[in-house]
């Protein structure tokens, strides 16, 4: 019986595929990209010793990228090449961007099929989104795998020609890239001008105002001093980063200005002097593409952009939402309607726009899919319809989803905003107006299902508009007398500039066109995996060692973190995916420049590198805090240093900084405290009974530690120990210090053999020797306390790879449904992970275990299930066929 080959990415998505084709098709998956480019390793050794060797790019050869089959999927490809021998067709239906176009390029080249070959792009894996796509099947774009490949190749360059001098300047395995760099000097900047802020104070008034008459006598409310003789009252966003003024408009009312003003206006009589009303009208946000779907989860479900994505991509490869990587905000016809009937269906006709709502793209270039992100299907599936198969971040986000696509075919919400003002004059003649301003919704349209959360501003709470309806003000005509309490003044203070969130800074590289939003959230999680910046309440906070790859790529690599580059290069990429621009044209003249240039962008790349000249490493990673004291990018860590009071010339004072001390908190007054605590001054402990030496406690760059203070002369060597990660500097005893110098500690010899047990602590933690047989223990605070008993019944049981001894689990969670294991959580030597005997995969970064259910443990087991390369299965009995001529894959352009 003739069967037909389908090609996709990802084992969930082939299953729910595969459970809509039926018994015709066989659906299997690649597990991502089958290959890419070689390691120089991996090339011929004549290649390898050419000049494409450097790149695995023969350059001069028109920019001809080597690649190899990635190791881990040999054996995934030749289960599909097996496969492919018993099918009459194969369908391509990996994903509908470039990633995906280029897999189902790569594919081609790697099968050599000789079937007819079709190209699938699933949008929304439904029975119809399936049926719609088989049924319009077309060639692969070769423009858009010329586009990835040029981007691939590019990234190459750019990574193995400045990547190195990162790693001989600052320190090895330290990377850069095309928009990597530039979202790290994106953090680097903002840290910047956080450093360089200096906050201004300033001061307004506040009362509590009553109607004296009317329909809402006695009703109160409370308003802020907005002017002063005529002149706006200033507020933050009226100073610069400096702490300014900008301009002369506004008046500044200082603690004594502000305390005089409300002594003065004590016995003052106000009056209405104004209300005013205008129309209220807010329209729906539009459906999410893959960036706002991003910030919208950073700020609703307090999801980072991987995590956004990972549980995107688990919604739609499941068949629950379309693909969730798109730059468009459209909607299709039947979804436009679909999200129309149901508006109307829950909410009824009032709430639904009068026509249908059209949205397009901002991006003249945006491309990479055809449609929003939406829950899947012709109609729409409730999520109270979804809530026993949806659970935590999955079922949150589909009913994010759902509502925004709801909500985006809505009514507009309309109401009124109304602004009262009140005027008085001092006892000392200035002309005061204290000003309130409400809205009130009168027809909520789409708020009844969704309303789009936004960033705080930086000075919002002084432009405050109440909106809610609690707050309605009372009904007051102009000219009417109100009673007056509570009058006091208030005093503020300007902010630095706010760091970014995950959310804030992919609308960021969005707003300046850097990269293609699809590749945001790995971009974004890139910067952090590799420690170049960390996050910190959802804020991101560049590490020191980001300000010294930053400074170098400045200082020597100029142009290529420039950011009206970096703009300019995606357009060029763009105009190469739309044909508009010849690849090996646009590569030729980012690596080897425009004749005659001498700098610049039009210099290129390898003029670039092949002209660096010297570098000064130090200078590079060494920064002046003030008062001579100067921070220090060191191996292990940044480090302060100032010259020793007293000391020879070049001797110095020196202090580790905390990891979690951001670059603005270190002034030279918080340095001066982690002078006084480390690396400095000393903290003695006691005179040690034994020794009789003094013993001190102090911090050096890699961590506290306790020493013994030898007579000036002595050229015997210190006994020092470091602390255990329970203590603490400010707190560890003479006592403590003691048995700390005593390790490694003899715990008794084994009666067996008379060999020694000694308790000792090492790189990977603490641990008991006998011989050459070590056993790692639980904590260092064995280390002083177990007993001969106690270490015998560790070595009498079965030694566990590297010495190591079982442990109990540190947490159960019930069955997986999978294997029918028990799912437990350790502690490895790596940190904690999830297993359950068969599969293991460590906690996600951010996750701690008491946060850890059933239900995310049962999911992440099933991702690293579904990562692993497929395994073979037997061959199908081949069906008879004819012999079929496919026509020739089109050709690279």
């Amino acid at each position: 019986m003739p069967r037909k080959l389908v090609i996709v990415e990802s084992p969930t998505k082939s299953r729910t595929i595969g459970g809509y084709l039926g018994d015709d098709y066989d659906v299997v998956s690649s597990v991502g990209h089958i290959r890419d480019l070689a390691e120089k390793s991996e090339l011929p050794d004549d290649v390898k010793k050419s000049p494409a060797g450097e790149f695995s790019i023969d350059i001069d050869g028109g920019f001809t990228p080597f690649y190899r089959v990635d190791p881990g999927k040999k054996k995934v490809v030749a289960d599909m090449k097996k496969r492919l021998k018993d099918a009459d067709e194969l369908y391509l239906a990996t994903d509908e961007d470039r990633e995906g176009e280029a897999i189902a390029w790569h594919l081609l080249e790697v099968l050599k099929p000789k079937v007819p070959v079709k190209r699938l792009a699933f949008h929304e894996i439904t029975k119809e989104g399936i049926a719609r796509a088989l049924q319009s099947p077309r060639e692969v774009d070769m423009e858009l795998v010329e586009a990835q490949e040029a981007r691939r190749i590019l990234d190459r360059l750019y990574g193995y020609s400045v990547s190195p001098v990162l790693w001989r300047k600052i320190q090895g395995g330290l990377s850069a890239g095309r928009v990597q760099s530039i979202a790290l000097r994106l953090v680097v900047d903002r840290e910047r001008e956080r450093i360089a802020f200096r906050s201004a104070e300033y001061w307004d008034l506040q009362a509590t105002f009553t109607a004296q008459a009317g329909p809402d006598a006695g009703r109160a409310f409370v308003a802020r001093l907005t002017t002063v003789d005529g002149k706006r009252v200033a507020s933050g966003k009226d100073f610069d980063d400096r702490g300014a003024l900008k301009g002369s408009t506004v008046v500044h009312l200082t603690a004594a200005a502000a305390g005089a003003l409300a002594a003065g206006l004590a016995s003052a009589e106000f009056k209405v002097a104004g209300v005013d009303s205008k129309p209220y009208k807010r329209r729906p946000a539009a459906p999410f593409i893959t960036s706002t779907l991003i910030q919208e989860a950073s700020r609703k479900l307090r999801l980072g952009a991987r995590d956004t994505m990972r549980v995107a991509q688990g919604l739609y490869e499941r068949g629950y939402i379309t693909y969730m990587r798109s730059d468009s905000p459209g909607l299709s016809g039947e979804a436009t309607r679909a999200a129309r009937s149901q508006a109307l269906e829950l909410f009824g006709s009032d709430a639904v726009a009068p026509t249908a709502r059209v949205y397009a793209s901002k991006d003249s270039n945006a491309q990479e899919a055809h449609e929003a992100i939406r829950p899947s299907g012709d109609v729409f599936r409730t999520p109270d319809q979804l809530r026993a198969e949806l659970r935590g971040d999955e079922f949150r986000m589909y009913e994010m989803i759902w509502k925004r696509t709801i909500a985006s075919q809505m009514a507009d919400a309309v109401g009124t905003t109304s602004t009262v003002r009140l005027a008085a004059t001092s006892a000392e003649h200035h002309a005061v107006e204290f000003s309130k301003s409400g809205t009130i919704i009168t027809q909520p349209g789409f708020l009844a299902v969704y309303e789009e959360s936004r960033e705080k501003a930086r000075y919002e709470e002084d432009d405050a508009v109440d909106k809610a309806d609690d707050d309605r003000l009372p009904q007051l005509t102009e000219g009417q007398p109100v009673d007056v309490a509570d009058l006091q003044p208030l005093t503020h203070a300007t902010t630095p500039p706010p760091r970014f969130t995950q959310g804030s800074m992919i609308k960021e590289l969005e707003d300046r066109k850097f990269g293609r939003p699809s590749t945001y959230a790995s971009m974004v999680d890139l910067i952090i995996s590799r420690g170049y910046v960390r996050v910190d309440k959802q804020a991101l906070v560049p590490t020191w060692l980001a300000f010294a790859i930053i400074r170098l790529l400045e200082e020597h690599f100029g142009w290529l973190v420039d950011y009206d580059f970096t703009a300019d290069m995606e357009e060029d990429l763009d105009r190469i995916a739309q044909g508009d621009m010849a690849r090996v044209d646009w590569l030729t003249r980012f690596y080897f420049g425009t004749e005659g240039a001498a700098e610049g962008r039009a210099e290129g790349l390898k003029n670039l590198v092949d002209n660096l000249g010297d570098i000064d490493a130090r200078a590079i990673n060494t920064f002046q805090i003030g008062d001579g004291i100067e921070l220090r990018v060191g191996r292990y860590g940044p480090y302060i240093q100032r010259p020793k009071e007293g000391g020879e010339e070049g001797e110095m004072d020196t202090a580790s900084v905390p990891e979690d001390l951001a670059p603005d908190e270190l002034t030279v007054a918080r340095a001066g405290e982690l002078f006084e605590n480390q690396g400095g001054d000393e903290r003695a402990l006691g005179t040690h009974p034994d020794l009789g030496t003094e013993i001190i406690a102090k911090a050096g760059r890699f961590g506290p530690y306790v020493t013994e203070v030898l007579p000036e002369g002595s050229k015997a060597k210190p006994r020092t120990a470091s602390l255990f990660k329970s203590m603490d500097l400010a707190t560890v005893t003479l006592e403590d210090a003691v048995k700390l110098m005593e390790l490694p500690r003899v715990v008794g010899k084994d009666p067996e053999s008379n060999e020694e047990i000694t308790a000792q602590n090492g790189r990977y933690g603490p641990y008991l020797k006998k011989g050459t047989d070590s056993r790692t223990i639980d904590s260092e605070d064995q280390l002083l306390s177990i007993t001969l008993d106690e270490a015998l019944a560790i070595y009498a049981q079965p030694k566990r790879g590297r010495g190591r001894t079982a442990k109990p689990p540190l947490k159960e969670l019930g069955v997986d449904p999978v294997s029918e294991k028990p799912i437990v959580v350790k502690e490895g030597r790596f940190g904690e992970y999830i297993t359950d005997g068969v599969t293991n995969i460590t906690i996600p970064r951010g996750t701690t275990v008491d946060e850890l259910t059933h239900e995310r443990a049962v999911e992440l087991l099933q991702e690293k299930r579904e990562k692993a390369p497929a395994k073979k299965t037997a061959a199908r009995k081949p069906a008879a066929r004819k012999t079929t001529t496919r026509k020739a894959a089109p050709k690279k352009k």
